[in-house]
């Protein structure tokens, strides 16, 4: 575990009630450790359900931490009052999933972009003039400012939601899923940015997502959890050209590829993979 890591898990435990008077808690995260380094991307990826969502859930502070530590540059983050909390919001901002429900659609994307910049205490030509900025830092018109969610498209969404992120520059990002509602060719654009963004501002991503292909295009390092266990962590290039965990082979081998025949031979080794576990 890296100890100079800007984000750090150790040995973090997050369970949620049962249902009905007898039934015990779930265990959906079991002795989570993970770092991510300042200015980097760290992936989290996994299929739905292994828990990856809940350990952005756990960072940002939606979910109570059962045991274990999260730690931002050395000081721990959970179980803080909701007053620390929102200081907190200052260090660590999040982009949702759905890009068309993520914003207010009654109101104009400016007066979204603009709350977290009053809550800083920016005067309201202060915040115009940085909101206005960060449209054309996410290429967007200045003047989309004064337009509503629904006159965008879902990439364009999107790009807002990355601008509202980024609206009291933030030191790590939590990327819960932030392109799997888009088309292909927009994802490739939106993942650009980030990257771009990263270069130029040194802001970490704690990057969820249940694609291998799209973790691999954005990460420094990977993760790959499973039924709320990290079962393999390394560099991004190896993690993905030769995974050593069976699980994260899966993956790999499942991932769907344009060419048919390269289809059919990971669909066979595939096919071989789970024959050999059955073995």
């Amino acid at each position: 575990m890296t100890t100079s890591a800007l984000l750090r898990l150790d040995q973090v435990r997050v369970s949620f009630p049962g249902k009905g008077w007898r039934a015990r808690p779930t265990e959906v995260l079991r002795g989570i450790d993970l770092a991510v380094d300042a200015g980097q991307t760290h992936g989290l990826v996994g299929e739905s359900g292994s828990g990856k969502t809940t350990i952005g859930r756990a960072v940002l502070g939606l979910v109570p931490v059962a045991a274990g530590a999260i730690h931002l540059d050395g000081a721990p983050i959970h179980g803080l009052t909701p007053r620390r909390r929102r200081a907190l919001s200052r260090d660590i901002q999040v982009i949702f999933q759905d890009p068309y429900t993520s914003l207010n659609p009654a109101r104009p994307v400016g007066d979204t972009l603009a709350e977290p910049l009053y809550g800083q205490g920016q005067r309201p030509r202060e915040a115009r003039g940085r909101v206005a900025g960060l449209l054309e830092r996410v290429g967007l018109p200045a003047d989309a400012m004064h337009r509503l969610p629904r006159e965008f498209s879902g990439g364009q969404r999107q790009r807002i939601a990355i601008a509202r992120a980024l609206a009291i520059a933030p030191r790590l990002i939590v990327c819960d899923e932030p392109v799997s509602a888009l088309d292909l060719t927009t994802q490739r654009t939106v993942l650009d940015l980030l990257q771009e963004i990263q270069r130029d501002t040194g802001v970490a991503y704690l990057f969820i997502s249940h694609d291998l292909a799209v973790v691999r295009h954005v990460s420094h390092v990977v993760s790959v959890i499973r039924h709320g266990e990290i079962v393999e962590t390394g560099p991004a290039e190896r993690v993905t050209a030769e995974p050593r965990h069976p699980y994260t082979r899966r993956l790999l081998l499942s991932a769907p590829v344009a060419d048919p025949e390269r289809q059919r031979l990971r669909r066979e080794a595939y096919e071989r993979e789970f024959a050999g576990e059955r073995g």
